[in-house]
């Protein structure tokens, strides 16, 4: 039991635990998102979008071909959703964080004889093995 306390106590597997709550709750906001908002929002503009209604039959076996679509259109809208109102915002915020930072020292430079990339730290090149000037 002791090891198994300290798997539990480990700080990954809170971790793990809270991003997988953090991630259900997230699920369903943006499927409420979809399903409240954006769906109707189309419904308005183009009709009514529910398609559960086709389908087609072989051989007395009922393909529900609507059912199919309307989780395609959900998983489209879902992902649309996500991509334009969370990854977009949090990349461009990012991107506005990262703009008053130093780019970091470069780690590798020239060969001025046959230009093949060698450490930065290197007196005589790899390639070539012409001596190099500091």
């Amino acid at each position: 039991m002791k090891g198994f306390k300290q798997f539990m106590m480990r700080g990954n597997v809170i971790d793990l635990a809270v991003a997988v709550m953090m991630g259900a709750a997230f699920g369903a906001v943006v499927t409420a998102l979809v399903k409240d908002l954006i769906t109707p929002l189309i419904a308005a503009i183009i009709g009514k979008p529910d398609f559960s209604a086709l389908q087609f039959e072989v051989n007395s076996s009922r393909f529900l071909i609507g059912d199919f679509i309307n989780a395609l259109v959900s998983f489209i809208l879902i992902g649309a959703a996500v991509y334009f109102f969370v990854v977009l915002p949090i990349n461009a915020l990012l991107a506005k964080m990262r703009r008053g930072e130093a780019p970091p020292d470069p780690t590798t430079k020239e060969c001025p004889e046959c230009l093949s990339v060698i450490p930065i730290a290197a007196r005589r090149c790899a390639f070539c093995t012409s001596p190099l000037l500091k």
